[in-house]
């Protein structure tokens, strides 16, 4: 994985780790024990989903620069479909508390997007891919007045 790509990644997951231990908490002292389970499994989960997400996304930007565009719109519909298949997947679960998975979910969610989208905006991506192989001055055409 390149270094912007790992470094966007990092931006990423950090505030999302450090926002779902939060709810972590929050959710322990809500809801007790299940509770901090439930906020637990549904930080990691937000965190394999979107960061799979981020590694496709910037392999598709490699590979295929012209379907970018499509692929993040498709690929951020299907997360958020995933989630929510999540969500009504465990919502009768007694392994956890389901309501602090939910919100524990949409809240780190949001807490990925904001730093991905602040990481983006950040890093210094070249429009252009400069030719370095050409290390001549290029050449004067046309009149000079």
């Amino acid at each position: 994985m390149p270094s912007n790509d790992a470094r966007m990644l990092l931006q990423a997951a950090v505030p999302t780790a450090a926002v779902g231990a939060i709810a972590t908490v929050v959710s322990g002292v809500v809801a007790g024990g299940k509770g901090a389970v439930g906020a637990v499994v549904a930080t990691l989960v937000v965190i394999l989903f979107m960061g799979i997400g981020l590694y496709v996304l910037n392999r598709t930007a490699k590979s295929l620069p012209h379907l970018f565009q499509a692929m993040g719109l498709m690929l951020y519909t299907a997360q958020i479909l995933l989630l929510f298949i999540f969500i009504a997947t465990f919502k009768n679960t007694t392994l956890f508390n389901p309501r602090a998975f939910a919100v524990t979910l949409l809240v780190t969610t949001l807490a990925w997007i904001g730093a991905q989208a602040r990481a983006h905006m950040k890093a210094k991506i070249l429009y252009v891919e400069p030719d370095s192989s050409k290390g001549d001055k290029p050449e004067k055409t046309g009149h000079s007045s």
